[in-house]
This record gives C-alpha cells, structure tokens and sequence, in this order.
C-alpha cells in the first residue's frame, strides 16, 4: 500500500518556498539526454495468484534451487537454521522496520540485544560485544578504525589471508582518511607471514583471519605476542563463526578487538544477504567501540529492566564525538543468531563445528587420492584450497551442467594462484554428495 503524506496543498506550498511552480522543475537541473521519456516497460498487472505462480517458475530457474551441491563457502555459509529461529523471528513484536529503545515500552527488544552480547561475548571469549553492524567487512573497518582512535596512531597493518571483499571494504574506509594500511603476505603453508612486523613502526593495529580466506586456522598466539611486541592492538577477524565451536576462542589467545560475520549463526544465504557484522572488545575499550550497547539495570522498584547504555554514534551525540556515522542496529539478524546460538547451545555449536571438520577432512582426502593437490599443508576448518589436475575448467562447466558447484576459482583474488579452487563442506553436504564430486573430478 502506498503512503503519500503531503496532500496536493502541502505540495503547492513547499514548492512556492523553493521557487519552483511543478514538481518537474525540482529536475531541471538533470541534462535532457540522462532523462527517460519513455513509458516503463513495464508487463501487465497479475492477480495474487498468478503473481505467486509465476514466483514458483522462477525459482525453479535460479542456480541455488535445492537440487544443486553447492561445494563454496568463501565467507557465506550453508547450515541448517533450527525452526525455531524462523518461528520466534517472525514474532510482530520483533519485525518491525524501526529498533525502539525506549525503556518504558521496549523491554522485549532491549532484553533481546542483550540476550545477543552476552551470548557473543561468550562465544568469542571477550567481556563486551556490540549489535549493531551490517556485515563482517564493515566490522573489520570499524574496528580498524576503533584501533586508530585508540592508539592515535595512522598505520594498520592486515593479513592479505583476510577476505579479499573485506580488505576492499578497508580500504574505501581508509583512502580518504589519511591513514595508510599495510598488507602483509602469506607463506607457503597457507598462514599469514608477520616477519615483516620488524620493519614496521607505529602501527595502531594488526588484523589477522582465522580460519584465513584459504580456510586454514592460524597460530593466534603467535601472532598475539608479536603485535603486542610491536606495541599494537590485535584484532582478530573471522568469516566462519561456527569455528569457535571447535577453536579456541580469540578471547583465549589475547585478542584485544574480535570482528566478523555471524550469517553462519541463524542467517540464511539469500542470494547474499542479509548478514550480521558482529564486533567485541576488552572492557577498557568499551567506549570507543562503535554502535550501541544494552546494559542490565534495576527500577526504583528493584524489578530488572534493561536499557540503551551507550550510544556514540553521531545521531545521538555530537559528529566529531562519534564512534562510527553508519552503523546500525541489525536487531532482526542479531535477534536470529542469539535465537540460534540459544537453540543449538554450547554442546550442539561443538558438535556441527566437528561435523564441519570431519566431512571437510573426508573431502580433501578423497580429493587427494583422485590425483587433485592440496597446497596448503596448515590444518583447516571446513574450507581449503584445492590445484585440480590440468584443464579441469572445462570439467567444472561440466559439473555447473550438472548442478555441482565445485568452490570458488581463485584467479580474480589471488591471480598467482590461477588453476586454483577454494571448496568448503558444511554439516549440510552428505557422503554421498562428496563422493559424487570426487567421482566427477576423476572422469
């Protein structure tokens, strides 16, 4: 239903402010030949009905249908979503275009939010965590920035093992700052090689993947003592969040500011989004974290309440006092991974993130005795990278035919590593489906 708020006096009065007599003038200023004059093509009205058959038709059409195996992960995760996900999620008191905060009336939506910290915060092994990011890549960039504020220091350093997509994010951030970033180069093994840290001076932060682009679990530890060695904040970023069910958590191993995407955590695929930028941090830093956080309060009455604590985006406070001008809530998606992360729970987490494990493992294996090379000898998660035997592009327009989606062609990311495939294998993928693939591979 349209929504058209200004009657027709309203309109005539807004113009005669601007000086325009029709609406048309507010577009003068566009050139004739950036202007459509033709009638949109658009096809005849259909009733509801027909409308939803013709929905049905089309995704029957599209590449992600059912039938096909979809061997890619690369950041987007296929996993079962528990049904109670979708059933709470499509609650009317949570879907709602806009997050109300105000406590006498928002209970629900606050306590929601705080539900999602806690259980981030405990997943990631850090003492606060916010809700309020589009996407992983964004979480990275802010918490570069995070770092910067921090430190007053205008040098970040970044793994080249971090998303490729991501790094592009950071680096639209950063171009118009002033700030420099720095990437690091990885070794033959597949991890990140930070011996380049010694040149380095000033540096406000490191951010290292793990599990890194090419799926293998970095030493962050290591990498913890280095950076911290050089005087710098860790960060620590992750695509796969299901991992830490497995790994141990960045927390652990010293991380001061932990980013990335929780899609894997509730969020279906769909075609590439929506997808949930989740960002935690040590304590100390909790008020240069950017977004919003929910804290736990009592009444005058002693009953628990829960209220908007922090709010150091420029909407609420002053701009230059800001933590971050475009962040925002992502309530619903942050409502779907807390619902998730509460149904499945800490043991389930631990089991599909060892199935994860396990039928990757069976995978590359198989892969190996079918005459393909792993070039990576570091322990993955539920990703690697596979060198196929010669001409096999061929063979994968071959497997798209048969609806088998055999990873990801590294060429466009990593142009030295042509001939390449990134695979994952998720608790979603049978015996039977790997098998089909190795048997496809050695024809």
């Amino acid at each position: 239903m349209r929504f058209l708020p200004h009657t027709g006096e309203d309109i005539k009065s807004m113009l005669q402010v601007v000086g325009a007599d029709n609406i048309d003038d507010l577009f003068s200023t566009i050139p004739d030949d950036c202007l459509s004059k033709d009638d949109l093509a658009l096809p005849e009205a259909l009733t509801e009905w027909e409308l939803d058959s013709h929905m049905s038709a089309l995704s029957d059409t599209m590449a992600v249908s059912p039938d096909y195996k979809v061997f890619m992960g690369a950041g987007s995760y296929e996993h079962y979503i528990p049904a109670s996900v979708s059933f709470l999620l499509g609650r009317s008191e949570f879907v709602t275009s806009y997050t109300p905060y105000q406590p006498e009336i928002s209970q629900g939506t606050l306590q929601a939010i705080y539900e999602y910290q806690t259980l981030t915060a405990r997943l990631l092994g850090m003492e606060v965590a916010t809700a309020s990011h589009y996407d992983g890549a964004t979480a990275l960039a802010e918490s570069l920035l995070m770092a910067v504020r921090i430190s007053k220091k205008r040098k970040v350093a970044v793994s080249r093992l971090i998303h490729p997509l991501y790094r592009q994010v950071v680096r639209t951030y950063f171009e118009p700052t002033g700030y420099q970033v720095i990437e690091l180069p990885y070794l033959k093994n597949g991890l990140t090689d930070l011996a380049g840290l010694d040149e380095l001076n000033d540096l406000a932060a490191v951010a290292v993947q793990s599990p890194n682009f090419f799926g293998c679990i970095e030493n962050l530890k290591e990498a913890g003592k280095k950076i911290h060695n050089k005087d710098a904040l860790f960060i620590t970023c992750f695509t796969e969040a299901l991992s830490y069910g497995l790994l141990k958590n960045p927390g652990s191993q010293d991380a001061d500011i932990v980013c990335g995407e929780g899609q894997s955590l509730g969020i279906p695929r769909s075609f590439g989004g929506p997808a949930l930028g989740m960002l935690a941090g040590r304590k100390k830093y909790m008020r240069s974290l950017p977004g919003r956080l929910v804290g736990k309060t009592k009444d005058l009455d002693g009953k628990r309440g829960f209220v908007l604590t922090l709010a150091t985006r420029e909407q609420h406070i002053r701009r230059e006092k800001a933590t971050s001008n475009i962040c925002t809530n992502n309530s619903l998606c942050a409502l779907a991974a807390a619902i998730y992360m509460a149904s499945v729970g800490g043991t389930g987490i631990k089991k599909l993130a060892g199935l994860n494990h396990d039928k990757a493992e069976y995978l590359k294996q198989e892969l190996k005795k079918a005459g393909s090379k792993i070039i990576f000898e570091s322990p993955t998660f539920n990703e690697f990278v596979v060198e196929f035997p010669e001409g096999f592009d061929s063979v994968y327009d071959r497997l798209l035919e048969k609806k088998i989606v055999a990873g990801l062609p590294l060429t466009e990311y990593y142009p030295e590593l042509t001939g390449h495939y990134l695979l994952c294998v998720t608790e979603t993928m049978s015996k039977n489906d790997m098998d089909i693939l190795v048997r496809e591979v050695k024809l």
